[in-house]
């Protein structure tokens, strides 16, 4: 089982970034994905999640309505766009897998002038 995210970087206040999340071992569209973030000196908090068709999500207070998560499993992928992004996004963002109990290496957003 392997969750490789990508497409972190640095983006200044205002901008977007959007995560990907390439998952390989495990039958993707059988399962609910999630993104979590873990931002220096916070606990990991939960960002966003989906149903393994797509129709569901849900969000964090704090990200509702700037943040998006998808997902296409045809391509085995799960996707965060993040619009808005606001300093207080800046943190380390993973992708995991409840059930299958697997984390991604995570991929660093830093938001700043």
């Amino acid at each position: 089982v392997q969750l490789v995210e990508s497409g972190g970087g640095l983006v200044q206040p205002g901008g977007s970034l959007r995560l990907s999340c390439a998952a390989s071992g495990f039958i993707f569209s059988s399962y609910v994905m999630t993104w979590y973030r873990r931002a220096p000196g916070k606990e990991r908090e939960l960002v966003a999640r989906i149903g393994s068709a797509g129709g569901s999500t849900n969000y964090a207070d704090s990200v509702r309505g700037r943040f998006t998560i998808s997902r296409d499993n045809a391509k085995n992928t799960v996707y965060l766009q993040m619009n808005s992004l606001k300093p207080e996004d800046t943190a380390v963002y993973y992708c995991y897998s409840p059930r299958i109990g697997a984390w991604g290496q995570g991929t660093l957003v830093t938001v700043s002038s």
